[in-house]
């Protein structure tokens, strides 16, 4: 048994290796600057150009552009990442890359000009690259020989991860607002920085895990095939064609639409069978990406094939799922900030604040515990990692103390556009354990159900909106809409988020033999990416179609599609449950 994992085992907080909780904090850091940068970015892009804080006045349809790019590129990255920690750098210093890379993107874009923009964006999404999916791969190197305690792990880590996008949405989003947009980017910028120099100086906590492996991916990969008695499906002429076109088709129109969006460039804007905007290239990408499974999946053993076409079919859901959910950073900002009444006075604003206190102070109270017992274990042997840890929470509660110090000095109150973006991350906290129980009862439900569940509350979230905005006419720019309906919205969407984000990865765990999952992980950060670009690419409509049909009918759309797929799901429940060949 690896002897760094045992030691590592001898100091533990809360029940887990001390090192758990130094990747708890890095990855809190990690989150709370993306999703600090992400609550601010298209309000800032589409925000009045006068004004006591000026935006860049974009349409929606190019800043849209721009974060939808940027997502789906954030999500394919990662598979380029890990392979080089994989194979050639190790994890831990992919980790440090990653992170010092997405500290320059997050100080370029602080710059506030068109070219620090991209060069930061462009900085962020390689960083992401590198770190993303090594986090997870230290954590399943640190439990190797300890599988009872993965799952308590995962669940420490990505509250780690919820906690990151809460405390950054929150922070960010009111500095930015309130303060200055170039503060909320360099706030996020600022704890990357250390979130990286606390992970970096913590690295004798953890002995040689993560360090370069010994042994290629590749070579695991055969002696997992021999030891099966199967052999590899390696990739044959036709298969890297096939992946030459759909990666050339996809990149035109990747880079060809923010291009053509906000730059009125046109170099790559090719019109091909009555296709603009380079759809042709879309489509083909599609089409090959598709004719790429059905040649290949065939060439597996009949129940690894059938277990595959059951994951490749929950792919498909899960696009069509973040492409409605995704509307959370894109359009749902606009949204919020046009068309709901977020002015409160009196009874009503000192309501609101004395919410926004506990929401904020609570869970700060809680992570601030888990960082003093870390403290207790580990500062005799990472004593500057701790404190470089700790300087980052002084000042998370300085700025904390001093926002609510601003905030209740005012009698009437403006609730910022960026405060319904925590509520993901809030209810999150709040319902996972129930789920959690839910899912370990004899009621949990069958995959078919599952994501039944997941596209129908996403879609009735989508549905409350469009009812509120049932009276707002066509072509209104503006309208006083409650702010109930977009508590609800966001309920019913983290509930739908519950259902089925988990269900991915777990469905990949258990139908994907060892060997195969590199490639279907693929596929699966591929049915993210494309979903996130389709988001933004239909959310950047936004503004066409409430001018020429109305809100209402915006959300409509998100109403009626995600919901028409969940009762696919439920009919294709026989089928589904013939090829996972008894996998629940």
């Amino acid at each position: 048994m690896n002897s760094d994992v045992e030691n590592m085992f001898q100091n533990k907080v809360l029940g887990h290796p001390a090192g758990l909780f130094v990747l708890f904090f890095t990855e809190m850091w990690e989150r709370f600057s993306y999703y600090g940068m992400r609550a601010i970015l298209v309000i800032f892009l589409t925000g009045a150009i006068l004004g006591e804080n000026p935006g860049w006045a974009w349409s929606a349809e190019a800043a849209l552009s721009l974060l939808g790019t940027y997502a789906m590129l954030v999500y394919l990255t990662p598979l380029l990442g890990g392979w080089l920690a994989d194979n050639k750098i190790g994890y831990r210093r992919a980790v440090v890359i990653g992170a010092l890379l997405m500290t320059f993107g997050h100080a370029s874009m602080a710059v506030e000009t068109p070219l620090f923009l991209y060069i930061g964006i462009a900085l962020l999404i390689l960083g992401n690259g590198f770190f993303k999916p090594n986090m997870t791969s230290i954590i399943s190197r640190m439990y190797e020989g300890h599988d009872e305690k993965k799952d308590g792990a995962y669940n420490i880590f990505y509250m780690g991860v919820n906690a990151g996008a809460f405390i950054g949405i929150m922070l960010c989003g009111w500095v930015g607002e309130k303060i200055g947009w170039s503060y909320g980017f360099g706030l996020a910028g600022i704890f990357m920085l250390l979130g990286m120099l606390q992970f970096y100086f913590a690295q004798p906590l953890f002995g040689d895990i993560g360090n370069k492996p010994l042994k290629t991916k590749k070579a695991d990969d055969k002696a997992a095939a021999l030891k099966v008695g199967t052999v590899l499906n390696e990739f044959r002429m036709l298969d890297i064609i096939l992946i030459a076109v759909f990666t050339i088709s996809a990149l035109i129109f990747i880079i060809n639409d923010p291009l053509n969006k906000i730059g009125d460039i046109q170099t790559l804007n090719f019109t091909i069978a009555g296709m603009g905007n380079s759809l042709f290239f879309a489509l083909l990408a599609a089409l090959t990406f598709v004719l790429l499974l059905i040649i290949r999946l065939p060439r597996y053993i009949k129940i690894e094939r059938d277990r595959m076409i059951a994951f490749a079919i929950f792919c498909i859901f899960t696009i069509f799922f973040w492409a409605a959910f995704e509307q959370a950073a894109g359009s749902l900002p606009i949204y919020t900030r046009d068309f709901t009444d977020r002015f409160l006075e009196g009874n009503a604003a000192m309501g609101f604040k004395i919410i926004d206190l506990i929401v904020t102070v609570v869970p700060l109270l809680i992570i601030t515990y888990v960082l003093l017992s870390l403290f207790r274990k580990t500062f005799n042997r990472i004593g500057l990692s701790n404190i470089i840890l700790g300087t980052s929470f002084v000042i998370v509660w300085a700025i904390v103390i001093y926002k609510l110090y601003v905030e209740f000095q005012s009698t009437d109150t403006e609730v910022p556009i960026t405060w319904f973006a925590i509520l993901n991350s809030l209810f999150i906290i709040m319902f996972a354990p129930l789920f959690t129980k839910w899912w370990d009862s004899r009621y949990n439900p069958p995959a078919s159900v599952k994501y039944f569940l997941g596209l129908a509350l996403l879609g009735l979230g989508f549905g409350l909106l469009a009812f509120g905005a049932r009276n707002v006419e066509a072509g209104a720019t503006t309208a006083s809409l409650s702010m109930a309906w977009l508590v609800l919205a966001y309920l019913f969407h983290t509930l739908g988020e519950l259902c089925l984000s988990p269900m991915g990865l777990s469905y990949l765990s258990k139908l994907i033999p060892a060997r195969m999952i590199a490639f279907m992980f693929g596929v699966y950060y591929l049915a993210i990416a494309i979903g996130n670009k389709l988001a933004h690419y239909v959310g950047g409509d936004i503004e066409k179609i409430t001018q020429e049909h109305s809100l209402s009918t915006f959300f409509l759309i998100f109403t009626i599609i995600p919901i028409g797929l969940g009762f696919v799901s439920l009919m294709l429940h026989p089928l589904l449950k013939r090829l996972m060949h008894g996998v629940r």
